[in-house]
């Protein structure tokens, strides 16, 4: 009755840890509120009624000008008031917007008092749409999974937060990306694992096996970049924030953490597809000798690495499918492609968190043979 007492604190624990995080984190200041550029207006959103285009110069594929669009303010102190909004054109497909009647807006309202000077539409009204497919994620969670499901949303709200209230501010603050990213994750490893299993053995072997193989993927990424010499304002819109005042922003630091953290899930994947492996084969076999353990673990680990490292490549060359096609349309040699930065920036972050992925299996089947064999419970029978 004790041994059962004790299991069910260990399995719920991590829950109730990772709920008093989320509080915390939740009323936890970034310290960068005072440093918001639209403090000083009104963002609402609003209903197109009509729009202007006489002012657009057309030009194909692109456009150019102002439109010009009457809305009705939808909330806040001018709520119900008819005003113009303003949507300039820079002639980018990517940047710019084109609204239409019955569109809701998202606008930036400058005021005086009660009256509006000016208003600047930012773009389309998406927030319910985005609130819309969370829930229904969550709805799906929790009707396929169950209390594992709230688990899963637990961690991740967890590492939302994580990311947004901790990682970014300590990164503008100019703390060491590297060191930062390499203490948020491994904090992270540990309670989504633990979200998982609970605080056990199984947690330890997996939490093990995963730090292992991200800190391998930390030290390689740390050295293939430099030797790659790639800058980190590689990455989109890093180099905006020099501009914006953050001129002494280590921004190829912050590149080589962006490598271990963005292979940091699938690490954690595999590493408890393999301890989960190794503690089946232990709980039907509890005579088996941790060599024996540790040897069905990298088997298990052998069959997933094939899929875990294309699940890599695809994630990352996902977003670069239209950049692909701008090579081939323009008979770019492969010998031009490999060495751009931005192309080599994307090899890296692929082959050196497949490194993380290769090397974690070892581990994890090393630490899931030993902690779930030689240190459970039948091993004082033996």
């Amino acid at each position: 009755m004790m041994q059962t007492k004790k299991s069910l604190i260990r399995y719920y624990a991590p829950a109730l840890v990772g709920l008093l995080i989320i509080i915390v984190l939740l009323a936890l200041p970034t310290g960068f509120e005072s440093g918001m550029v639209f403090q000083e207006s009104d963002i609402r959103p609003a209903k197109v009624l009509s729009s202007d285009e006489s002012t657009v110069i057309d030009t194909g594929l692109v456009r150019s000008g102002e439109q010009r669009c009457q809305l009705e303010i939808l909330g806040g102190p001018f709520h119900g008031q008819i005003a113009e909004g303003h949507n300039p054109l820079n002639g980018s497909l990517e940047q710019d917007k084109i609204f239409s009647v019955g569109d809701t807006a998202l606008v930036r309202i400058n005021y005086q008092g009660d009256e509006i000077l000016t208003i600047s539409m930012i773009d389309h009204y998406r927030a319910p749409w985005e609130l819309l497919l969370a829930a229904l994620f969550v709805v799906l969670l929790l009707v396929f999974a169950g209390w594992t499901g709230l688990r899963a949303v637990l961690s991740f709200v967890l590492t939302v937060l994580m990311i947004w209230k901790v990682l970014v501010p300590l990164y503008l603050k100019g703390w060491n990306p590297i060191w930062v990213g390499l203490v948020i994750t491994l904090v992270l490893t540990v309670l989504i694992i633990a979200l998982v299993y609970g605080f056990d053995r199984r947690c330890a072997a997996a939490v093990s096996g995963s730090s292992l193989g991200i800190l391998v993927t930390c030290v390689m990424g740390s050295i293939f970049t430099n030797l790659f010499q790639i800058h980190g304002a590689v990455m989109a819109y890093s180099e905006s924030l020099l501009y914006a005042g953050y001129q002494g922003l280590s921004l190829t630091q912050i590149f080589m953490a962006s490598v271990f953290i963005g292979a940091s899930g699938a690490i954690m994947d595999l590493s408890v597809d393999i301890t989960s492996a190794v503690y089946e084969v232990v709980e039907k076999r509890p005579d088996i000798s941790w060599r024996d353990a540790v040897r069905s673990g990298m088997n298990v680990g052998r069959a997933a690495m094939g899929t875990m490292t294309t699940t890599l490549l695809f994630a990352y060359s996902g977003g670069y499918v239209a950049l692909l096609m701008v090579f081939m349309a323009q008979g770019t040699p492969m010998s031009n492609i490999l060495n751009y930065k931005y192309v080599a920036a994307e090899l890296l972050h692929t082959v050196i968190g497949s490194f993380g992925l290769v090397t974690v299996a070892p581990f994890t089947a090393l630490c899931a043979g030993v902690f779930l064999t030689r240190f459970d419970k039948h091993s004082a029978k033996r």
